[in-house]
């Protein structure tokens, strides 16, 4: 499985390396991939961000940014791009949600995306995507493993998947992550889209409508990088989400016993180990048993942890 070093994350966003010719004359015989970009007062990573999109070199490339009324010099940032963007706005909007869907409501593409103004791809990600659609028509999404990165684009963690399983989803609360997931346009039409209701869980409740009946995909590889900050949405509002989660999870548990929810959650548990194990990742999964063990010691009474 392909690792990217610090170095490799930070070098592919430093500099524009992208080749204008194959930005600008769309080759049809490559299906076209619609990237929204929502943006709010994150300038000091959004051109990271915008030139992981264009550094791909890919070459049926539609990208959309929404900004949300910026402040902070982001529209300076977004028109130094705007040449080689397909639309691009700055405008009062009613939150992520509401901006992501007003972008999809532009997009032509058949392969879709959403990638936040903090995160990036990793290189030949948009390649790696439409091979696997081309490979597998039938398929509504297609999701790869995803790198935990800081402020300063240092790689501090990694989370990596096993093949889908929609009741992994469901009693264990993740099996793919959002900046590394791309889903066909016809999907994300038939299932009805984002709600915008979702300050934080949109996501979720989208793939959770998604795997319920439809064919997801899982390349093993990173193929985008989570910025973790102390400016990030995921770090002030998780009171919010875990709200969000449980009320979406609601749908699927209502008619389940406690018991039988941490049952089912523990085969869910049983099986990634053994999908791991399978799939060559046994370090990794020992590695995450370490360290639920260590958070549950700390939480243990007595130990004086927090």
């Amino acid at each position: 499985m392909k690792k990217f070093t610090s170095d490799e994350i930070r070098d592919f966003v430093s500099r524009p390396s992208f080749d204008e010719q194959v930005i600008l004359e769309k080759d049809p015989s490559w299906p076209k991939v619609s990237i929204v970009t929502p943006s709010y007062n994150q300038g000091r990573f959004l051109e990271r961000t915008i030139l992981s999109v264009l550094n791909q070199n890919y070459p049926n490339l539609e990208y959309i940014i929404m900004d949300g009324g910026s402040t902070d010099g982001s529209i300076e940032i977004i028109r130094k791009y705007e040449k080689y963007l397909a639309h691009w706005v700055s405008e009062k909007d009613g939150g992520q949600a509401h901006a992501i869907v007003k972008g999809f409501g532009r997009c032509t593409g058949k392969i879709l995306a959403y990638l936040n103004s903090d995160d990036t791809y990793v290189s030949e990600a948009l390649l790696e995507v439409s091979r696997a659609f081309m490979r597998h028509p039938t398929c509504d999404l297609v999701f790869g493993d995803t790198n935990f990165i800081d402020a300063a684009d240092n790689m501090i963690g990694e989370c990596r998947f096993t093949r889908f399983d929609f009741a992994t989803l469901i009693y264990e609360g993740s099996s793919l992550h959002q900046p590394s997931a791309f889903w066909a346009s016809d999907t994300y039409r038939v299932v009805g889209g984002l709600n915008p209701k979702y300050d934080f869980c949109m996501d979720y409740d989208f793939f959770c409508r998604i795997g319920e009946k439809g064919e997801l995909r899982h390349i093993r590889k990173p193929l985008a990088n989570f910025r973790l900050h102390e400016d990030a949405k995921s770090s002030t509002i998780m009171r919010i989400g875990k709200a969000e989660h449980e009320e979406i999870a609601r749908r699927y548990l209502r008619h389940h016993s406690r018991i039988y929810v941490r049952y089912k959650r523990s085969l869910c548990q049983i099986r990634r180990l053994v999908c791991y194990i399978a799939q060559g990742d046994a370090d990794y999964a020992v590695r995450g048993i370490c360290k639920r063990l260590c958070r549950a010691v700390g939480r243990a009474p007595g130990t004086g942890a927090q």
